[in-house]
C-alpha cells in the first residue's frame, strides 16, 4: 500500500500535470496491491475524461500487473490507444512506480482525450490517402469491475474465432487461460460468471486452470 506520504506527493505531481494539458488530459494512480485491488483507483484529475472517480475499479493494465506481481521487469507502456465506454479516444500512457523493496505499489496513468483530434485526421486521411489502412482496436478503459470483466471475456471470445456454443474443450481451455493470464480470476465471484458463460461448472473451470499450472510446471 502507498503511504500517506506518497499519495500527498503522487496527488501534486498528477495536479501539475492535468493543469499543464488541460481538461482533456486525465491523470490517474491506481495502487497496486491486493488489499486495494477491486478499489485501486487512488488519485484522479479531470475524472470527466472517462467517468471514474476515486475508489472505483482497476484497470486492465492493473490486473494484470496483480496477477504477474512476482516476475520483474515490468515494461511501462508508453503513447498507446485507449477507448472510454462513451466512445472517446485516448491516447493514454501508463508508468510503473516502485516501492523500496524494489516491487511496483502504483501505476502512474495519463490518457489525453484525442477524439477531435483523431476525427481531424480521419477527415485529412480521406482527402489525401487513397485505401484507408486498418488500425488496432483501442483497449477498453472500463468504469468498474463488471464492465472490465465483461470486456476480459468478450475478448478471450474473440481470441478463440468461435462463439460459445461452437467451442471445442480445448477452444474454452485457450479462453480460460487468457483470462487468468490477464487476471481476470482477481475479481470477486468472478468464476461463477466465467464458468455459467461458458455453459460450464465451477469444478470444470477450475479444472482448466489446474491443467494451466500443470502446463506451467512442464515448461
Amino acid at each position: 500500500m502507498l503511504k500517506p506520504h506518497e499519495l500527498e506527493m503522487l496527488r501534486t505531481v498528477a495536479k501539475g500535470v492535468a493543469a499543464e494539458f488541460g481538461s482533456g488530459c486525465e491523470v490517474v494512480v491506481h495502487e497496486i496491491s491486493p488489499q486495494a485491488a477491486e478499489h485501486s483507483l487512488a488519485i484522479i484529475e479531470n475524472g470527466h475524461v472517462t467517468g471514474r472517480k476515486a475508489g472505483d475499479g482497476p484497470s486492465q493494465v492493473v490486473l494484470e500487473q496483480l496477477q504477474k506481481a512476482e516476475s520483474d521487469p515490468t515494461v511501462d507502456r508508453l503513447s498507446y490507444l485507449t477507448r472510454t465506454p462513451s466512445g472517446k479516444l485516448l491516447k493514454s500512457s501508463t508508468v510503473f512506480l516502485r516501492g523500496e523493496d524494489g516491487r511496483v505499489c502504483a501505476l502512474f496513468g495519463v490518457n489525453f482525450d484525442i477524439s477531435a483530434l483523431a476525427l481531424a485526421e480521419s477527415v485529412l486521411s480521406d482527402l489525401t490517402t487513397p485505401t484507408e489502412k486498418p488500425q488496432a482496436e483501442p483497449d477498453q478503459i472500463p468504469n468498474n469491475v463488471s464492465d472490465l470483466l465483461d470486456s476480459l471475456i468478450e475478448r478471450s471470445v474473440k481470441l478463440t474465432g468461435k462463439p460459445v456454443d461452437r467451442m471445442t474443450k480445448e477452444d474454452k481451455v485457450t479462453a480460460i487461460r487468457f483470462l487468468a493470464d490477464s487476471g481476470a480470476m482477481l475479481i470477486t465471484k468472478s468464476g461463477d460468471k466465467i464458468a455459467k458463460y461458458f455453459g460450464i461448472s465451477k469444478y470444470t473451470l477450475y479444472s482448466y486452470l489446474d491443467t494451466k499450472q500443470e502446463d506451467k510446471h512442464h515448461d
